[in-house]
């Protein structure tokens, strides 16, 4: 006959184990995936700049000019006053907010030669600064 006893389950002490384990690899892990859907948005954001920077071309093309900066984007959605060649929408949807949920913004003419100047102020809704906070522009090519 047996007199032991057979116990299943885990001890506290392997619960334990297993849990610090877990928060370890959570700490190591996690601020790499954060990380990664920041560089997300940042792409994001450098992607619809991109395609409004076309359709901002090819109201060029079919008006003569890029819009003004009172007309700015809603141009590519509405015919603005006193255009004849207007040929659009140029967007399919709505003018899209940028992965931070702020408005894209608009200038025209832009600066240093540039025909226009199209950016999103990044994460802080602010001009300049650093890391995910820094500014997505249509001039700069490789941003974030």
């Amino acid at each position: 006959m047996r007199t032991g006893t057979s116990s299943a389950g885990f001890t506290l002490i392997e619960m334990m184990v297993v849990m610090v384990i877990i928060g370890l690899l959570m700490a190591l892990v996690g601020p790499r995936f954060i990380r990664q859907e920041e560089k997300a948005k940042v792409g994001a954001a450098r992607a619809q700049i991109e395609l409004l920077g076309t359709s901002l071309d090819t109201f060029r093309l079919d008006v003569g000019r890029y819009p003004t900066t009172q007309e700015g984007l809603a141009a590519l959605r509405q015919r603005p006053f006193g255009t004849d060649r207007w040929d659009g929408p140029y967007l399919k949807k709505d003018i899209p907010k940028d992965p931070w949920d702020h408005p894209y913004y608009y200038r025209s003419p832009g600066e240093a030669g540039r025909p226009y100047d199209l950016f999103s102020y990044g994460a802080d809704g602010a001009p300049g600064g650093e890391g995910d906070n820094r500014d997505v522009t249509s001039w700069e090519g490789n941003v974030g």
